[in-house]
């Protein structure tokens, strides 16, 4: 397997079975729920513990500042939308780049998720 950032990674098999970037792409499904899921499951692959993980740090961050931000009146509602809108582009980028084998960082969250994955594999 290639390293972290150098774009496209061979496919193989993972712990679970299935090819590394099915298997990525599905850490984004459900959003953290599957990115935790992932997370647990995954012990061979830093491939799919890297998308899970940037999964997880992401959609969880962005359903915490949502609920944080329904308590604001009226701006909040509009936030909150703005928000969900981004979550829905970075969704559908996670699940599109993981499936084509890429390890695409999403801006700040990447470079958490990467070195989560580096200190779990060490």
């Amino acid at each position: 397997m290639k390293e972290y950032g150098s774009g496209e990674v061979e496919k193989s098999k993972t712990s679970l079975g299935l090819e590394e970037n099915i298997e990525a792409a599905l850490a984004y499904v459900l959003g953290f729920l599957t990115g935790i899921i992932f997370l647990l499951l995954e012990k061979e692959s830093d491939f799919v513990r890297f998308h899970a993980m940037q999964s997880t740090i992401t959609f969880l961050g962005i359903f915490i500042i949502q609920r944080i931000l329904m308590f604001i009146p009226f701006l909040g509602a509009i936030l909150g939308m703005l928000l969900g809108l981004i979550a829905l582009v970075l969704w559908i980028l996670g699940i599109v780049k993981a499936y084509q084998g890429e390890y695409y960082k999403f801006p700040i969250v990447g470079d958490i998720a990467e070195n989560q994955v580096r200190k779990m594999s060490s």
